[in-house]
């Protein structure tokens, strides 16, 4: 057998710095200038995908990175295996058997000095659109491409495991084309963990200190807490941050959960007692190569280096703006306004706005003065195949003051969308709005004074609200979204319900 030298502090450190990537919703283990045979060991097991548009190129360093941090309820380790019922009793992950949902959604920026970082959280049922799906759920994305996919690779005669790892990584890929044209972000790199991940992390670093304001017993998720602080790991862990019933606000609550969660895992894992511990950084190795995915081709020592300011506490956790909640054809929804999101996303990230989708400057005459419905003939194109689709939108659109103008049926696009004449992108903007949001393009087959609309599956007439109420929180039917709270950090233990 090897002998293995045991790990300076130093080395530790940078191993549980890729470890705090991996715990952050992921995230995704770290590993920067350890000795060889740990890093072997970290990174021969890891399972990857190539879900990154020009997977395997390496972006330069210097630059600011964003990854997506992504939690699945998935009853399969990373390498797609079946958990074991053993396994799966331990996880108190019920009898859901083939259930697929990314239930934690969090965009991970590291700015290119390496100092703060920010985490910014996606609620779950965020109402936006998916390309080529429609609008839905936005943690809906992950599942509904890995389902099609598994299909036509069964049809194809494709193996087991094979559909597994395909469908999940078209699932995947989807994912982030969602969150991109949500946040207006690019996507650098991917990570995710499942509930194996959740309770096989905390047991390794011997637990994480968390707060309640009041005693917890909540049958669904297994939450059986006291007040006050305490330690959790395992079991306990994962039903620490997959709670969400008898919580004041449901989803919203177990996103700061999630939050102080991943912040006091951050920190354990930075403490010189995890760190030196040969045992402790073994078992987050182990724990990595059974729960954590990331995308194929990062450089993870050069991200380890940009990351090493992470430790005492600077990292901070967000949540994107919502404007209500609502329901519809797709259950109880969270609103929002896409380009709201963007420029949050492009304020906390201190990334430049995106010009194609931000919104115009304020005071510009883009921002002050709308584009007059009875100006616009507005062209239906129904690819749903739902019969009298594109005539009820007409319609719609007609009581809302637009011109109508054709109708007619066309086979499915990619995805819903307005097309608009070049130099006329306020006119798309506003009739995309008035649809719920949907994506916009310039067309140079569409004249002046006209848009063009695209339905694709997912679109319902639901979505259509007049213009000047579509960002108003008082539109949707449900209570205003909560108060956002002060940021979460890696410092102290904050108390939550």
């Amino acid at each position: 057998m090897e002998n293995r030298p045991a790990p300076t502090e130093r080395s530790g450190r940078r191993i549980g710095l890729r470890v705090l990537a991996a715990a952050l919703s992921a995230t995704v283990l770290l590993a920067t200038g350890i000795g060889w045979n740990l890093y072997r060991d970290l990174t021969g097991g890891m399972a990857t995908s190539d879900v990154i548009t020009g997977g395997g190129i390496t972006k330069p360093s210097g630059t600011d990175v964003n990854v997506l941090l992504v939690g699945v309820d998935s009853r399969t380790d990373a390498q797609g295996r079946p958990l074991s019922k053993k396994v799966l009793a331990e996880l108190r992950s019920g009898a859901e058997d083939g259930v697929l949902n990314s239930d934690t959604i969090i965009l991970l920026h590291m700015p290119a000095d390496g100092s703060k970082a920010t985490g910014i959280s996606i609620p779950r049922d965020s109402y936006v659109n998916i390309p080529g799906y429609g609008k839905n759920k936005i943690n809906s994305a992950y599942p509904a491409a890995t389902v099609e996919a598994a299909n036509k690779l069964r049809n194809k005669g494709s193996d087991a495991l094979t559909v597994e790892r395909e469908s999940r990584t078209a699932g995947r890929t989807e994912l982030i084309k969602t969150v991109e044209q949500l946040t207006g972000a690019k996507i650098d790199h991917y990570a995710e963990v499942n509930l194996l991940g959740f309770f096989s992390l905390t047991n390794a670093i011997g637990g994480v200190d968390v707060c309640l304001k009041k005693a917890v017993n909540e049958y669904r998720s297994g939450a059986k807490f006291p007040a006050g602080p305490q330690t959790i790991s395992g079991g306990a862990a994962l039903a620490f941050v997959r709670q969400r019933y008898e919580l004041p606000q449901s989803d919203f609550s177990r996103m700061r959960r999630q939050q102080v969660f991943l912040a006091a895992v951050a920190h354990k894992i930075l403490s010189a007692g995890t760190l030196t511990s040969p045992t402790k950084l073994q078992g987050l190795i182990d724990a990595a190569q059974e729960a954590v995915v990331l995308d194929s081709g990062w450089d993870i020592l050069g991200f380890a280096r940009q990351a090493s300011n992470l430790a005492g506490g600077n990292i901070e956790f967000l949540t994107i703006p919502t404007t209500g909640q609502t329901t519809n054809d797709h259950g109880d929804v969270v609103t929002v306004d896409p380009d709201q999101v963007r420029d949050f996303v492009a304020q906390k990230t201190g990334a430049a706005p995106d010009t194609s989708t931000a919104a115009a400057p304020s005071g510009s005459a883009k921002a002050d003065e709308a584009v007059s419905p009875s100006s616009l003939t507005v062209d239906v194109r129904n690819g749903t195949g739902r019969t009298g689709l594109a005539g009820k939108v007409a319609e719609k659109l007609s009581d809302l003051g637009y011109k109508r103008g054709k109708a007619d049926n066309i086979d499915e696009p990619d995805s819903s969308s307005v097309h608009y004449a070049p130099g006329h992108a306020d006119a798309g903007k506003q009739v995309a709005k008035v649809l719920g949001g949907v994506a916009t393009e310039e067309d140079q087959d569409v004249p002046s004074g006209t848009v063009r609309v695209y339905l694709a599956s997912g679109f319902s007439t639901s979505d259509i609200r007049a213009d000047d109420d579509s960002s108003s929180s008082s539109s949707s039917d449900g209570p205003p979204p909560p108060p956002a709270g002060p940021p979460i950090t890696a410092e102290g233990v904050p108390c939550v319900d």
